[in-house]
């Protein structure tokens, strides 16, 4: 499937490189400090500091996702943050606890779309069947306002081709990052890679069936953890909580009592507070998305919203269920898999005709995947995975 009957889709790609880290979730507490920490970024005023931390000049993330689930705890973060906040917390571990922790060899590029007008279920689709016929492994990030895809930043080339072949606009010319000997190449690896042991599949219907034989072979089991219901809010704009009399600015400058502006002059304190409350009962649940140019975006157990009162926007009243799929006897370079699975479902369950797979939306964390739907529309899908995974 592509996206030739839709309006171009707007894609950019964020400025740095990124790093994937799973951590068990008995050992969330030796990480609460360092996921705060990076949560909660106090920079100093040199300006190349910030850029070398993938810091905005006030304090904001490019990108940033932390993700507390059933299967684990998953940090999407800057490859400075990973070396220089993680790492150390996993070298004073004894070592055969440190053995299960992971930081990702590879660093990620991360793109961030905005495909207005499109149901989710076919925006999942559009954005990762492409890729993933390409051969490209990726991992998809759902949120309020846009989607978010990490690709590895050695192949970068391919994406960029692959995407433009899609009709797929940038919003920054990405054509001079596509070497001339790379346009010839619209399907397979990128040049920096080895070629695949098998080719990639030729086409969705392909995709599909390699999938399931992936995932049925690695004893991935799709499951639902009960009484476990999520909704998708987002933070508020900033601009809505500012008394433009007294507006604060972006300088560095003093303000007027004398002080330096701080970070939290310019974010909602009080959805920071909520957030902190909850991380530190380590929730069945929360995933946390900060990016730039959009206000935070959270995948919330319901469990936690009397916590955040008015600080949330959105379909606070929502029924969504995950189903979550165990992938950490997977390679990260596993391929098809966001784009295997969504797509079955969309077909197998007759969204597309219903209009049902704008409910649908992906969660990719750094070992396992979750399949997002309302609650009635979820325990369909399970009945659809299922016997596509059974061994009998």
């Amino acid at each position: 499937m592509c996206n030739t009957d839709h309006e171009p889709i707007s894609a950019h790609i964020l400025d740095g490189t990124f790093r994937l880290i799973h951590i068990p979730p008995n050992l969330y507490p030796n990480f609460l400090q360092p996921i705060l920490q990076v949560l909660l970024p106090q920079g100093g005023d040199d300006s190349l500091a910030h850029e070398a931390e993938g810091l905005s000049i006030d304090n904001k993330h490019g990108f940033l996702n932390i993700s507390i689930t059933p299967v684990e705890v998953s940090v999407v973060c800057h490859s400075n943050w990973a070396r220089n906040v993680f790492e150390p917390v996993i070298k004073r571990l004894p070592s055969n606890v440190s053995k299960t922790v992971t930081i990702s060899k590879d660093s990620y590029l991360i793109l961030s779309v905005i495909s207005a007008g499109m149901d989710a279920g076919s925006r999942v689709m559009d954005l990762t069947s492409p890729l993933a016929l390409a051969g490209v492994p990726i991992f998809f990030i759902t949120t309020y306002y846009s989607d978010f895809i990490l690709v590895p930043s050695k192949d970068r080339q391919t994406v960029v081709q692959v995407l433009l072949a899609k009709n797929f606009e940038f919003d920054k010319d990405e054509s001079v990052y596509v070497s001339p000997s790379a346009m010839s190449h619209v399907r397979g690896k990128s040049q920096s890679s080895d070629p695949p042991s098998t080719p990639p599949p030729s086409n969705v219907a392909e995709l599909q069936v390699r999938t399931f034989e992936l995932l049925k072979k690695r004893n991935v089991v799709p499951y639902i953890k009960p009484y476990l219901s999520l909704v998708l809010c987002s933070g508020r704009d900033p601009s809505q909580l500012i008394d433009y009399g007294r507006r604060p600015t972006l300088s560095r400058h003093p303000s007027g009592n004398g002080h330096r502006r701080s970070w939290l002059d310019n974010v909602d304190t009080k959805l920071y507070t909520s957030l902190i409350s909850v991380l530190a009962k380590q929730p069945r649940f929360l995933s946390i998305t900060l990016a730039q140019e959009d206000p935070p975006s959270l995948l919330l157990d319901k469990e936690h919203l009397g916590v955040f009162g008015d600080s949330l926007v959105g379909d606070t009243e929502g029924d969504l269920v995950p189903i979550f799929l165990d992938l950490v006897n997977l390679p990260l370079e596993a391929t098809g898999i966001v784009s295997g699975v969504a797509g079955k479902l969309i077909s197998e369950m007759g969204m597309e005709e219903t209009g049902v797979s704008s409910e649908l939306s992906y969660l990719s964390t750094a070992r396992a995947g979750a399949v997002i739907l309302s609650s009635e529309q979820s325990m369909k899908a399970l009945e659809v995975l299922r016997p596509l995974l059974s061994k009998e």
